[in-house]
Parts: C-alpha cells; structure tokens; sequence
C-alpha cells in the first residue's frame, strides 16, 4: 500500500513546503513556548478568573479586560474598549473564557501580524478562514449604529475587494489585511460626499468634526478635537473642502512620522523652536520622498500653533496634537490645586531631603578621594629655601605614609565631612535656581552665557560658607607632618578657629573666589552639555544609564578641574600657616608674582593631575547621587511630551499587539464593538445543515 504521508522526525529539516513539515513545524513551536512564559500567562490567568463551573476557572468579560489590557497606556483607548477582543478568544462562544482558551489567544498575540488576524477573526464570524461580503458588511453594520454616516456597500471599491454584491469572491487574510488598510480613505470619501449635499466640494465646519470623530476620534487629545471646526479659516470660504479632509487624515495617519521630525527639528535648532518651513526643510532631508504637502503642514501648525501659523513653536506646543491622552496645563493645575494648599510641610520636607541627600551624596565623594585631596594639598605648600619638601605626588604619599601612615591621608576629614552638607546644597541649589529662572519653560533651553552665570553664581556662593571650613582643614592637614619633623604640638580644629577669629578664616577668600567661580561655570555647563549632546539626554524621551551619569559627571570635572588649578595653588599658599624659611605672601596678586618669579610658572600647576584624580571622581560620584536621590516621590515634573514613542515598554508585547489590533477595529467606527456586545444573536446567519443523502441502493 502506498504510504500517503512520509515518516517525518522530530529533528529532520521540516524547511520543505509539505503539508506534513509545516504542521509538525506549528506543533513544534508550540510545544516549544518557554516555560516561564506559560507559568506567567497561568499566573495572569489564575489572579483574573473569577468565575468558577464544574471546579474550572473561567474569565468573564471584565476579567478577560484585566488580563490582556496594558497597565499603562499613552493612547486614548479606554480598557472598556478591550472587550471587543473578548469575542475573538472565547472560541466556544459561550461567553467564558477558558485557560485553554486563554493559552491560544496568549499565543495568538505572538504572532508579529497579531493586530491584523485578531481583526480578521473578528470579521471571520463563522470561522471559515474566510470573509465573504455577508460578513464584512454584517460586522461592520452592527457595530456602527443608525446614527452614523452611512456606508455604501455596493459602491466600486468594495466590489474591487469582493466582486459584486451576492457574489463568490471572499477574502482570504492577505487580501482582509490591505482592505482593512484602505476602509478609512474609503470611509473618509464617502462621508464627505454624503455631507457634501449640494456637491460644491465643501462641507461646514460641524460636519468636519463629525467625519474625524467617527473614524479618528480615539487619536487626538480633546483640545484637537474642540479646535477641528477651526480648520476653516485656513480658507477665505470659512467651510472645509475635501482636500483639507484628506490632508488632515493623512496628518493623522502618519503621526509617528510627524512627531518624529518634529522632535528632530527642534533638537537641532538653536532656539529650540522651528516654524513650517523648518519642518518641510526636515522632512525633506530625512526621507528620500516628500512625506508631507504644504497644505499638511499649514494644518499641523495651525492647531499646535492654535490658530497662529506665523510664529516659531516648540516641542511643547505641538503635544496636544501628538498625545491624545493630552491637556490644558491650568486643568492639570485645578485637579492639584486642592492637594497644593496643604504641601507646605512638603515643601519643608522636600527641601531638607535636598540637603540632607546632597551632603550624604557629597560625604561618600569627598571621603573616597580625601587621600588624593591630601597628596595635591601637601605638594602644592610652599618650598623651605633650600630644601624641595616633595619631588612629585608619589614621593609626596609615600613621606605621608612613613611619617603618619595610612591616617595621615584622612588627617582633617571630620571639618571636610562637615562642610560638604552645606556646600554642595548651596552649589547644587543655587545652579538649579539660577539655570530655573533663565530656562526657557517650553523649550527647556537655556543660552550659554546663562548657563556660565549660574555655574559661576553657585561657586560664588559656596565660599562664603566653605572658606571657613577649608582653612581649618589645610591647617590640619599640613601640623601632621610638622609634629613628626619638627615636635610640634598637634591643635584640634577648635583652636585653630580661635586663633584664626572670624577674619582669619576668610584669609585666601580672593583666591577661593577665583577658583570656585570659573570651577562651577565650567562644571556645570559642560555637564549639562554632555549629557545632552554627547549622550542625548532627552532624545526620544531617553533617560541616561548609570554609567552615562557617571561619565559626563566625572569628564566635565576634568577640564573644570585643571584649568582652575593656578588659583587653588594660590589660595594654599596664602591658607598655609608660613614657618621659618619660607615665603610670606601678602595677598593674590604678591602670590602670583612671587611663585611665577621664584618657581616658575610650571608651580601655577602644581597638583593639578592630582586635582583632576580628585575632582573628576568627586563630583561625578556626587553629582551621580544627586541625580538619582532628587527622584523623590513629590519631584515636580519638567512639562515634556510624552507619546508611545517615548514612554518606556513597560507593558509585554502581547499586550502592546493586542492595543494594535483594537485600534485596526476602531479605525472602522469609534463605537466599535460597543453596540456588538449587545446583540445576542450572530452577526452573520449560518446556513442550516444539508440532510446527508440516503443510502438507498
């Protein structure tokens, strides 16, 4: 006997188009599903279902929605709409949904064409793997409503897709899939035309709204959506004609593209700002056709511009055409305006956060490189005639630890440890308020000479309570190895402040100045820089890595550092208690004259390696800690864009495929599925069984 289907093994190569390699191929894959994938989707299963018959657990419609619909969502799809999908996993039409059933329809959503074939079982009514006309115009009736602009099924492009009305032609899923694709341009034409009563080629503003809000209603944010019957005055007319309608929809359609250039165009444009022949000149540039006419682009700016087409907008303005989910910041206000009334006691706590959290973050810093801190301030003193205290930083760490051993590197850390609290709070605090005030708020720029300004303002700042505090820390740093060579007595801090009294501790101030002004205005701008241009902070809504913080902190403390380092060696000569032999300075300007004249002006630079081996690491660890301790739960959040282009896929791919497929759905009508649900009869009649013929001989 002839064998009808050859032997085919588990491991053989099933790449061949048979029949047979293809079935045990799907059988394959399914079999082969990840276990923790099915013990996830049994989980999911076992915290929804809730109906229980004959000792099984079973999902009902609103437990169905809590299953597949995503926890969070930047589009306008309500979770009520989710229900739609209820009719395409409950095979057995029984109104339950079973594991089994639950299994399929989890493994139906990996398919990467999910959105598309859930539609189309949604159309296949009597799950023949086809859609004849019956059905398409079945499914698509009873989920529109009498009230909605009529369809006319017997018009010429259905007929293209299905032939004549009553004829054999059905649709297989490709064909379903570019049909589904083109209903909304078809569904657009038709509309217009019905509206178009006296076939003019306009229609009025109303009827525009009523068209977009049919078919695209579940895209655009309210504010779009009260602002649609504005889009006659781009005409004298004051009606609509058809080919704005169709520039609007295509607007619609291609969205991601739109936002796209919109985000690119205004990150490289100085003033973070760009008007609509910037966005043409992008679109041209980044496409290899012209994606978008001039008539599209006059209605984009027109409602981010609300009306205004003339001048240069931001990101920000263009949010309520880009987020549906969007609204008027004075109605975000109104919902926050009762819990703000009561946030004093907030505000006094976010600020003791701030600097509770910035001298810990400064602590952890200063106390790691406090030994390099130690080795640079030793070799920058100033020389005993005739005698070189250190040849370079080593020889300087090795004589620090033959005469102090490993203490002598933290000898000073307490007054260190106490002044990095106040200090980076002032620094980080004061750069913040400054680069505030002069940012723009919509663009979120800021200009150069500003962000100099408040670099410079905080380090300004920060002396006049660090000053104090360094001068008592070098004192002593410097009586450790006096006591060794020369017997001295050690004093605590608290004698040194008495000796110094309050003038004192302000000597070197000048010089302190000069180095923490430019220090900050450096820092800060380049921080902020390469963050921004280097790692693209902010570009696609991207947040920097761990790593990224740590190095733009940590290199924009490089240049900061060493080209600051002749002050810092003019400030410790002049903080330096002078002994027998060597140099007394009179002030800054003496300092410098005498070092250059003495030393040369390689001394100018004397420990600068060793300040950026201390400062680089310092401030990128603190500013690393800042960063990340200033997310507390009552942070006030920058105005941004958000889409889901920017949000982070915090939801699983079934559940993003299984949105997809609702918004093919909902593409049809905006109602889709709502009226569905009501009927309890089949959408589409099945044809009774044929009476099998008789055996009669």
């Amino acid at each position: 006997m002839t064998r009808v289907i050859s032997t085919v093994h588990c491991d053989a190569d099933v790449a061949s188009s048979s029949l047979t390699g293809s079935a045990l191929k799907s059988v394959r894959d399914v079999v082969a599903a990840p276990e923790n994938e099915m013990k996830r989707w049994r989980r999911i299963f076992e915290a929804n279902a809730k109906v229980m018959t004959d000792g099984e657990k079973y999902l009902d419609p609103d437990s169905f929605v809590n299953a597949i619909a995503p926890k969070s969502d930047s589009t306008k799809i309500g979770r009520a709409q989710f229900a739609i999908l209820f009719r395409v996993a409950d095979s057995s039409k029984r109104g339950l949904v079973s594991w089994d059933d639950f299994t399929v329809f989890e493994t139906l959503l990996k398919r990467p064409d999910a959105d598309y074939w859930i539609a189309f079982q949604y159309f296949d009514v009597d799950s023949s793997g086809t859609i004849t006309f019956d059905e398409f115009k079945n499914v698509f009736s009873a989920n529109i409503g009498p009230s909605a602009i009529p369809f006319d099924f017997d018009c010429d492009w259905v007929k293209l897709y299905l032939g004549r009305k009553n004829g054999t032609h059905v649709l297989g899923y490709n064909e379903f899939t570019q049909l589904m694709k083109g209903l909304q341009g078809e569904r657009l034409r038709q509309a217009f035309k019905y509206l178009d009563k006296d076939q003019d080629g306009f229609i009025r503003p109303e009827e525009f709204k009523q068209i977009i809000l049919e078919i695209a209603g579940h895209k655009l944010s309210d504010a779009v959506i009260e602002r649609l019957p504005t889009l006659c005055t781009l005409t004298p007319s004051g009606r609509i004609s058809y080919s704005e309608v169709v520039a609007f929809q295509n607007v619609i359609r291609e969205m991601d593209m739109v936002e796209r250039i919109l985000r690119e165009a205004t990150t490289k444009s100085k003033d973070g700002r760009i008007d609509q022949s910037d966005f043409l000149n992008h679109s041209a540039a980044i496409s290899r056709y012209a994606l978008f006419t001039p008539m599209e682009a006059s209605i984009i700016f027109h409602f981010a511009g609300r009306g205004s087409r003339e001048k240069r907008l931001a990101l920000l303005d263009f949010a309520q055409l880009l987020d549906p989910q969007w609204r008027a910041p004075h109605e975000v206000f109104e919902t926050k305006e009762v819990s703000q009334k009561a946030s004093l006691l907030q505000g006094v706590l976010k600020s003791a956060y701030s600097f509770v959290q910035g001298g810990f973050a400064g602590a952890v810093g200063a106390t790691i490189v406090y030994p390099i801190d130690m080795g640079k301030m030793q070799n920058q003193r100033s020389t005993v005639v005739g005698q070189m205290l250190y040849k370079n930083s080593i020889d300087c760490a090795q004589k620090i630890f033959r005469n102090e051993g490993l203490v002598g590197f933290y000898r000073g850390l307490g007054p260190q440890l106490i002044g990095v609290a106040p200090e980076k709070a002032i620094k980080l605090t004061v750069n913040d308020l400054v680069r505030g005030r002069a940012m723009d708020p919509e663009t979120g720029r800021i200009k150069l000479g500003w962000e100099l300004i408040a670099g410079g303002t905080a380090g300004g700042c920060q002396v006049i309570f660090t000053n104090p505090l360094e001068i008592v820390k070098i004192r002593l740093q410097i009586q450790g190895e006096a006591a060794k060579l020369e017997g001295a007595v050690k004093q605590g801090a608290a004698h040194i402040v008495r000796q110094l009294g309050v003038v004192g501790l302000y000597k070197g101030a000048s010089a302190c100045l000069l180095r923490d002004i430019p220090f900050s205005a450096i820092y800060f701008t380049a921080y902020s820089h390469l963050k921004k241009d280097v790692f693209h902070e902010g570009y696609n809504g991207k947040q920097l890595s761990f790593l990224e913080t740590l190095g733009a902190a940590g290199i924009a403390g490089m240049p900061a550092a060493y080209l600051t380092t002749p002050a810092d060696v003019v400030k410790t000569r002049l903080q330096v208690e002078a002994r027998q032999g060597q140099t007394h300075y009179k002030g800054l300007t003496d300092a410098f004259v005498k070092i250059n004249k003495e030393e040369g002006f390689k001394a100018l630079f004397k420990g600068g390696p060793a300040r950026i081996l201390r400062s680089s690491p310092q401030f990128g660890f603190t500013l690393l800690a800042y960063e990340y301790l200033q997310k507390y739960p009552w942070q006030e959040n920058k105005p941004e864009v958000k889409t889901a282009l920017t949000t982070p896929k915090r939801d699983e791919m079934s559940q993003i495929r299984a949105r997809n497929a609702l918004k093919i759905l909902l593409d049809v009508h905006g109602d889709f599925g709502r009226r569905a649900a009501n009927f309890s009869h089949p959408l589409v009649k099945q044809a009774p069984p044929t009476t099998p013929p008789s055996k009669t001989a």
